[in-house]
């Protein structure tokens, strides 16, 4: 679920983005008070992600709007696939438009992708999961879409997990000295994950006693040494240049985590639209 003070923040943002001070084409060409019906609906196959948010950009405009899902979140979308009905002020519907669709678009093609690459991977024991690499402001938003899709989180942000990376390395002074400042400081319930590119400082961190290792840009062949060189004694993530051509291969790899950024930074849109109906 997405708690409603999220919801509620992006929301007014956007509207205060797209509306501004007034729509100036609604308000000359629509009778103020007149109340109408919306259906939103596909144009695409997809998954749906997204609804609570463009239910909210609605509300926020015209507080007596209805606003009827006909599909749940996570629903396989077809063409023509009928997806809600909004019943409410004309100005109203018409100013929330573009907005309510732009989230509904974009979550719904984040959660599309997501599933599409997790179910490739289905029956591996490996996860697929997110990254940092996300819309700046939609973070929350896109991560929500991920699960809806079938995906894992991985940290929220920087304040959520500790994940050494090579530029932390050079600045430590090395990979035993980073796990263990991070060990000194970091709460007893935060694991300490690092990032290695190859099996030598794989090594060093199983020594250093890393809980998660991130095995960065190494071919199938380097995980698979990974993973018997690990043998259990962290969680292994696999991450870059993962696609749809290579995802399967590297999840029976046997590594427990393969995170794409490709399902937050470049999911395509869904094209979804909605046609105003008759005048109540």
């Amino acid at each position: 679920m997405l708690p409603v003070w999220i919801i509620e923040e992006m929301v007014l943002r956007a509207l205060a983005e797209d509306v501004g001070s007034g729509d100036l084409t609604t308000e000359v060409l629509v009778d103020d008070g007149e109340t109408v019906v919306g259906m939103i609906h596909s144009k695409d196959a997809g998954v749906l992600a997204g609804l609570p948010v463009a239910e909210r950009v609605f509300q926020i405009l015209d507080t007596g709007v209805v606003f009827e899902g006909l599909l749940p979140e996570g629903s396989e979308l077809a063409p023509g696939s009928k997806i809600a009905r909004v019943r409410g002020d004309g100005r109203a519907l018409l100013s929330g438009e573009r907005t309510a669709l732009n989230f509904l678009q974009h979550l719904s093609g984040v959660a599309t992708a997501t599933r599409r690459l997790a179910g490739l991977i289905a029956g591996t024991g490996g996860r697929l999961v997110d990254t940092r690499k996300t819309t700046p402001g939609l973070r929350v938003l896109e991560k929500y879409a991920v699960r809806v899709g079938g995906g894992h989180n991985h940290r929220t942000g920087l304040f959520d997990g500790v994940l050494i990376k090579d530029n932390h390395i050079k600045l430590a002074g090395g990979i035993t000295a980073a796990v263990r400042r991070a060990r000194d400081a970091a709460p007893h319930t935060i694991r300490v994950e690092v990032e290695v590119e190859n099996l030598a400082q794989l090594q060093e961190a199983l020594q250093a006693g890393a809980d998660l290792i991130l095995l960065d840009n190494m071919t199938e062949d380097l995980l698979r040494q990974a993973v018997k060189l690990a043998g259990g004694r962290a969680l292994l993530e696999a991450s870059g240049k993962i696609n749809a051509a290579n995802i399967r291969a590297v999840a029976e790899t046997g590594v427990d985590l393969i995170s794409v950024g490709a399902i937050t930074h470049s999911a395509p849109a869904l094209d979804i639209s909605m046609d105003l109906g008759e005048v109540k």
